[in-house]
C-alpha cells in the first residue's frame, strides 16, 4: 500500500516543509530559548497534534468543504488569521515571546494550547494537506482513507519531531544572547513580524 519510492519522495517534501520557517517552528524554536527544552518539544508535539486535525478533517471531507463553501471558507480564514495577527502584535507589544531572564513559567497547558490553535486554526495546512497528500495516494493500492491518513499522520510525526530538534538546540542560544540585548529583541520584533505576516497572508488567500 505504500511503495518505498513514493514513501521517500513523500518523506523528503515533508522534511523540507518542515525545515521551511514558519510561525509553528519559531514557536517551538522561542519556547526552547525561553523554558528550556521539554516546552519546546511540548510546543512541537502540539503543532503535530495541530496537523493531525487538518488530517483528520481533509479525511472526513470538512477541508473540502471549506474549499467549495465561500461562508465556511471565509469564517475558518477570518478565525485563523485574525489569531496568527494576534499573536503577532502580542509579541511586537511585549517583546516576550523569547526572553532568557528568568520570569515566571507558562505553563504546559498554555504552550501546548497556542502551538495547537496556531496550526489548527491556520486554513493553509489543511489546503495543503488536502491539495498535497492526495498526489501520493494510489486507489488501486488499498483504502484511500486510510492512505491519507497514514501519509498526514507520517507528516504531522516529522513535524514534531522537526520542531522538537529545532526547539531543543535552540537552547544552545541562550548563552549567544545572554550579553546581546539588541539581538534577543530583534529576533522577538522578527517573530511578531513572521507571525503578522503569516496571518495577513490567511487573511489574503483565495478560496480555490
Amino acid at each position: 500500500m505504500f511503495p518505498f519510492d513514493v514513501f521517500t519522495a513523500y518523506t523528503t517534501a515533508c522534511l523540507l516543509l518542515v525545515i521551511s520557517p514558519g510561525p509553528d517552528n519559531i514557536l517551538a524554536i522561542a519556547r526552547g530559548i525561553s523554558q528550556g527544552r521539554l516546552a519546546a518539544c511540548i510546543s512541537a508535539s502540539a503543532s503535530g497534534v495541530g496537523i493531525l486535525f487538518h488530517v483528520f478533517a481533509a479525511t472526513a471531507g470538512l477541508t473540502l468543504l471549506i474549499q467549495t463553501s465561500n461562508i465556511a471558507f471565509y469564517i475558518v480564514k477570518f478565525i485563523g488569521a485574525s489569531y496568527l495577527v494576534w499573536l503577532g502584535v502580542k509579541v511586537l507589544l511585549n517583546r516576550n515571546l523569547i526572553i532568557i531572564e528568568p520570569v515566571e513559567a507558562k505553563s504546559y497547558k498554555t504552550i501546548f494550547a497556542t502551538g495547537f490553535f496556531s496550526a489548527a486554526l491556520n486554513p493553509k495546512p489543511g489546503i495543503f494537506v488536502l491539495a498535497f497528500v492526495p498526489q501520493f495516494i494510489d486507489p488501486s493500492l488499498g483504502s484511500v482513507s486510510i492512505q491519507m491518513m497514514v501519509y498526514g499522520a507520517w507528516f504531522a510525526l516529522l513535524t514534531t519531531l522537526g520542531f522538537g530538534l529545532m526547539g531543543a538546540f535552540s537552547t544552545q542560544l541562550k548563552m549567544f544572547l545572554v550579553n546581546r540585548p539588541k539581538v534577543l529583541q530583534g529576533l522577538n520584533i522578527s517573530a511578531g513580524l513572521t507571525f503578522v505576516s503569516s496571518g495577513l497572508a490567511v487573511a489574503l488567500m483565495k478560496q480555490r
